[in-house]
């Protein structure tokens, strides 16, 4: 008891001195942690450690190599995106430009401890999504409606604390839940915003031999952030912004044909970006992801990683007017989570029995989006909205089990 409230005090301190620093940009993180985001954000039918366990399927706290005892992990990524933008008028043309907004750092913690021998409690606090850009001063006088500078600054933090309770009904099949409070942040280059909102994760894994099968969802969540931008208001009233964390249902498959030796999962996600509210206004539309993730022991204290995620593009195109190119601008440039594909390897070491470590890579490959209009301002006079974004990150992390 006196290791488990060790741990505990320890993840409170982590969550409270990273609470506010991390950044991220794009939509969600393919997956949390260096051991899942280098098998393709895969984990709900097979996560690998705790942090996996409670963002992938909570149920999963009642199988792991964590089991049966207690394990705690600390890991951060190291995410790096490159977002460039840019932007043609008959007022000139920007060339490319590229956001300022290029290294964050997102933290995670986890746990999972035996409450007895079929009930279990897991915790996790973790950076799970954002966007960010910094165009200030980039765009000058391209808009003949709006003359003069066109800021466009966007900076959102979502962070989970997430308490967990998983159960097995039997030997091979258990259920879970998850209670998130989400912690978000949003800066318009108004100043920051935040606020508070609750929601719930629930799962279930059924394990048959090698095979094992989980199923998830998540609840969306609705923050409201006061007063983060005038949205073109001429009075120069800044208005609210309501966002909400999508609602997930995901659905994986493992198989370990060589028992602790090798390891291959396929996981599917539905991520309701086009009913989540504030995106739906931003039109985004739905998305479908699929992970596909490989662990492989060549010994018994090195395990090796690679995987693949793909999703499509949830920001849909407009047709670009000069009604609407302000505000297209703004869409395009300063939420430009665009990236469809992602290639990952990584590696672990066992130190000890109780120590080990583990290392990550992730290359999101560069996408581009445009919208064009030959005859936008007149006749002749046409314009044309490009953004683009990579991203590479890198994700390490500490296990402790005891």
């Amino acid at each position: 008891m006196k290791r488990f409230l060790l741990v505990v005090l320890a993840a409170m301190f982590v969550l409270s001195s990273y609470g506010l620093s991390f950044a991220t940009n794009g939509d969600d993180l393919i997956g949390i942690g260096p051991i899942a985001r280098a098998m393709g954000g895969v984990g709900i039918a097979a996560p690998q450690d705790a942090i996996s366990a409670v963002f992938a399927n909570p149920a999963a706290m009642c199988f792991g190599p964590y089991c049966p005892g207690s394990e705690f992990n600390f890991a951060g990524t190291v995410f790096m995106p490159t977002a460039k933008a840019r932007i043609q008028t008959p007022m000139g043309d920007t060339g490319w430009r590229t956001s300022e907004s290029n290294v964050f750092l997102i933290p995670a913690i986890g746990l999972s401890t035996p409450i007895t021998t079929d009930l279990r409690f897991g915790l996790a606090a973790y950076g799970v999504s954002g966007l960010g850009v910094d165009y200030r001063e980039k765009f000058v006088d391209l808009d003949p409606a709006t003359p003069g500078n066109q800021t466009i600054f966007t900076n959102l933090q979502i962070m989970k604390f997430a308490p967990n309770l998983a159960y097995m009904i039997s030997p091979n099949f258990s259920i879970g839940a998850s209670l998130h409070i989400d912690y978000g942040a949003l800066d318009l280059d108004q100043g920051t915003s935040s606020g508070y909102t609750a929601g719930a994760q629930v799962g279930a894994i059924y394990k048959n031999g090698p095979i094992s099968v989980g199923v998830t969802y998540i609840t969306p969540q609705e923050i409201d952030y006061k007063h983060v931008s005038t949205f073109g208001d001429p009075t120069g009233t800044l208005h609210d912004l309501k966002l909400e964390s999508p609602q997930i249902a995901g659905v994986g498959v493992s198989v370990e044909p060589i028992q602790n030796v090798l390891l291959v999962e396929v996981d599917g996600k539905w991520i309701n970006w086009g009913g989540a509210t504030g995106y739906k206004d931003f039109n985004w539309k739905d998305q479908w992801a699929l992970g596909v993730g490989a662990q492989y022991k060549p010994m018994p204290k090195v395990a090796l990683r690679a995987g693949f995620n793909y999703a499509n593009n949830p920001v849909k195109t407009n047709t670009l007017t000069a009604a609407n190119f302000s505000s297209e601008v703004f869409r395009l440039t300063g939420f430009p989570a665009v990236v469809t594909t992602h290639a990952t390897v990584g590696a672990g070491y066992q130190i000890s029995k109780a120590f080990s470590v583990d290392l990550g890579y992730t290359h999101a490959f560069k996408k581009t989006l445009s919208e064009s209009n030959p005859d936008l301002f007149g006749p002749g006079a046409g314009g044309t909205i490009d953004t683009s974004l990579a991203e590479n990150s890198i994700d390490f992390g500490l296990t402790w089990r005891f």
